[in-house]
């Protein structure tokens, strides 16, 4: 069981560390979690080589909360151009909204079956 996540239609954990995959759902998305924001930045294991184990390497976003935008930053993972994307932007609702919503996917399905966070950066 684990997250994808997924940013402008991406797989950025994929992207970034093709050895590692996203954390479970219970330890990413649940409400008040560590992918939720706030004004003080926080740095998040999202993804691990080896799954057990959240903290045996893999991909660590650091995240805050800008006003009404969520900023993710330290990220390094190609773009369709091949560009490097260091930071991502998304819109508050936006972006709670889907963390609720996966979250609530993960609640109704099989407690084996993956999630797939879609979250659209804004520009």
């Amino acid at each position: 069981m684990h997250t994808y996540l997924f940013v402008d239609g991406l797989d950025i954990i994929a992207r970034s560390h093709s050895g590692a995959v996203g954390l479970h759902p219970r330890r990413l998305l649940r409400p008040g979690g560590p992918l939720y924001p706030a004004d003080a930045i926080r740095d998040v294991n999202v993804a691990s080589v080896v799954p057990s184990d959240p903290d045996a390497g893999g991909l660590v976003v650091r995240v805050r909360l800008q006003g009404e935008t969520v900023v993710w930053t330290d990220l390094l993972y190609p773009d369709l151009q091949g560009r490097l994307v260091g930071e991502v932007r998304f819109d508050l609702r936006q972006y709670l909204g889907e963390i609720e919503r996966a979250y609530g996917e993960w609640e109704d399905a099989d407690d084996e079956a993956s999630v797939r966070t879609a979250l659209e950066g804004i520009r």
